[in-house]
């Protein structure tokens, strides 16, 4: 077994709820005004031109989302209202010296964007690489890499995914976006919500550490406070490092906007001081379509719509559904209220949503059928019994839901209802080769998907779930300040025994993850930071699992996926 991250030529260019979720340490006051934006070290100088970097994402065969920020004068910071407008001209190319140029257009930007940038580049071929860039005023961006999905009906021989979430500027350095850029191998990579986080600093740094402070350093509730926040995380070289060798598909979970966002509100969302929850959540939206390389509603126009969940295809080999799990959700079960969480008027996706997925799975014919997920959807419960049998003590008293007592109601199991519909949908249809990719929980998972927890190994498998730790966010051992592998062990242990369809549980290890697909298995890798605290940490391959066509089970391997 390798003990580090297989070395790969680079491309050229540049509750967590109950468990993993500690108390507020630190806290440093917020101030009632916007922050003005800082640049970090690395960008001290230039003051004016390309300070974010560049972005591509959601890649289809012939098109692909760009994206970046130009900067006009010192004062036009993000979020500051200020700068005037200005031409930007965008180039693909096939070759990085962009003497093969075979696409340009010229777009405005200006203040009521923030000065971002975001184009559909259409009329590609599919399965290619091109480079591509910006320039303005004199000014010329780095060059980013992307790539265009396959052709509909071709079979690619593979494809890879670079696999992050819960990426905290305050808890940690980026080691983990700068490792997975340097393989050079991905096709694309899925960010899994919570790309960002809105805390004042000091109170989600790492345990009781701020590692570097973030901006503004108050609480973001404002459009423009997004707008600074979203500004300052892409100037991370080792974010715009990852951003600039592969398009990204993203979804948001709840920090880009607020902590435990449901349809009408957030627990940390208070209406009396921070006025209406719409008015937050629509600004964290804007600031999320302004800065981020992705098409909402169908277009990267702003303001079309907010619509994040949506399907790309990479030929017959996979399609990708990527969901929305915060706008359409019933608020949160209290513990106090556990026999609610299975109730039918409870929604954890919303019907609309609902129906297309399943829609969407029943008319697929590729096949590995990848659904991303940004909470995860495999029961975690104590005390599971039948379903049925569960089902009538849940009749009897409403004092426990049907499937078990679950730890985390946040996720999938605090939405019963939901999660029995898909997974009878995927059972009574015959879906096979399904993997939810998850993230969410700052902890590596490998699991299947019963058709019934209670009975489960002797029922059958209806998918898998793997699920990706943490870029920096506070893991279980963080946040009880022990040695990793020492209380972990103990609860890691306490949850598989109850739960024999989790097949592989880390409480404690921060990083990235590596989906491989071929036609004759989906594996999933896990790589680990020694020290999310050292901009210049290692990393090395943790663990593996595996899922063959037709088995909707997990197995370990023993080596990464070359």
């Amino acid at each position: 077994m390798p003990s580090d991250a297989t070395p790969h030529t680079p491309l050229p260019g540049p509750a967590r709820r109950d468990v993993v979720r500690g108390a507020a340490v630190g806290a440093v006051a917020a101030t009632a005004t916007v922050t003005p934006f800082a640049l970090s070290a690395a960008h001290a100088a230039p003051t004016t031109g390309f300070l974010h970097g560049v972005a591509s994402g959601d890649p289809l065969p012939t098109a692909v989302v760009l994206w970046t920020r130009v900067t006009p004068t010192a004062d036009a910071v993000p979020g500051s209202g200020r700068g005037p407008r200005v031409k930007v001209t965008w180039e693909v190319a096939t070759d990085d010296d962009f003497t093969r140029i075979v696409r340009r257009g010229q777009v405005a930007t200006g203040t009521e964007r923030d000065h971002t940038v975001k184009v559909d580049a259409s009329g590609l071929t599919p399965g290619t690489r091109y480079a591509y860039r910006f320039r303005s005023g004199g000014a010329t961006s780095p060059t980013g890499w992307t790539r265009t999905a396959p052709a509909p009906s071709s079979t690619p021989s593979r494809l890879r995914l670079g696999v992050v979430s819960c990426s905290n500027w305050e808890a940690g350095w980026f080691s983990a976006y700068r490792h997975l850029a340097a393989r050079g191998d991905l096709d694309a990579v899925l960010h899994m919500g919570d790309y960002l986080y809105e805390y004042p600093t000091g109170e989600y740094g790492a345990g009781e550490t701020v590692v570097r402070t973030t901006q503004p350093t108050h609480e973001i509730v404002t459009l423009a406070d997004y707008r600074v926040r979203h500004g300052h995380y892409k100037t991370d070289p080792d974010l715009q490092a990852l951003h600039a060798v592969a398009p990204w598909i993203t979804t948001w979970d709840d920090h880009e906007s607020a902590n435990d966002a449901w349809i009408d509100g957030a627990e940390n969302h208070q209406p009396e001081t921070e006025g209406a929850w719409a008015d937050r959540a629509a600004a964290s939206r804007r600031a999320y379509d302004e800065w981020m390389p992705i098409r909402l509603s169908g277009t990267a126009t702003l303001g079309d719509g907010n619509q994040v969940y949506r399907e790309l295809s990479f030929g017959t080999l996979a399609d990708l559904r990527m969901l929305d799990l915060r706008s359409y959700r019933s608020e949160q079960a209290s513990y106090a209220a556990l026999g609610q969480v299975g109730s039918p008027d409870r929604t954890i996706a919303g019907d609309a949503q609902m129906g297309w997925l399943k829609e969407s799975l029943s008319g697929s014919s590729a096949t590995w059928k990848l659904v991303g997920n940004p909470v995860m959807i495999s029961p975690v419960t104590f005390g599971a019994v039948d379903a049925e049998v569960g089902q009538a003590l849940n009749d009897m008293g409403g004092l426990i839901p049907p499937e078990g007592i679950p730890y985390n109601v946040d996720q999938w199991d605090g939405y019963t209802a939901d999660r029995r519909e898909l997974i009878d949908h995927l059972a009574d249809q015959a879906i096979t080769n399904t993997v939810f990719i998850t993230g969410d929980i700052h902890s590596a998972w490998a699991c299947d998907l019963p058709k019934n927890v209670g009975t489960y190994p002797f029922s059958p498998s209806v998918a898998v779930e793997f699920v990706g730790t943490s870029v920096t966010s506070d893991n279980l051992d963080d946040i009880l300040q022990v040695a990793p592998r020492t209380v972990s062990l103990t609860v890691e242990a306490a949850i598989r025994t109850a739960n024999p369809h989790v097949r592989y549980l880390d409480f404690d290890r921060h990083g990235f993850s590596v989906l491989t697909l071929t036609p004759s298995r989906a594996q999933m890798d896990w790589y680990a930071l020694a020290d999310r605290t050292d901009p210049a940490s290692p990393v090395r391959w943790s663990a593996g699992f595996e899922t063959l066509p037709g088995t909707q089970r997990a197995r370990r391997v023993w080596y990464p996926a070359t």
